[in-house]
């Protein structure tokens, strides 16, 4: 489950982060997608501003480099994995000052 803050509040790193942890086994191949599509599906429906994607892409940019054996092919795959389209690409080379609409990458 995915504690998502009112509208009104700036959306985080710190909720990007509570949902990373429950993608970690199979980001790490440990473990199956399990409970990380509802945290992706989450996190994108949470993210409705132009800032809130920039921040969302900043944070798993972050997360990626801090957190040691993500498989960031699988890191990629994820959004389609779990049947979503997310507006920026989830990688180490992208420049997530550029996503600025729900249409920008799928």
């Amino acid at each position: 489950m995915v504690v998502v803050a009112p509208h009104v509040e700036a959306f985080t790193c710190g909720q990007v982060q509570a949902g990373v942890v429950k993608c970690l086994p199979y980001l790490q191949n440990r473990g199956p997608v399990g409970q990380c599509c509802d945290v992706v599906k989450g996190l994108l429906n949470s993210a409705k501003t132009t800032q809130d994607r920039r921040t969302a892409c900043s944070c798993l940019k972050a997360d990626a480099i801090a957190i040691k054996g993500i498989d960031m092919g699988k890191a990629a795959a994820l959004p389609g994995t779990c049947g979503v389209t997310s507006p920026f690409k989830i990688s180490l080379s992208t420049d997530c000052s550029k996503y600025v609409n729900n249409s920008s990458l799928t």
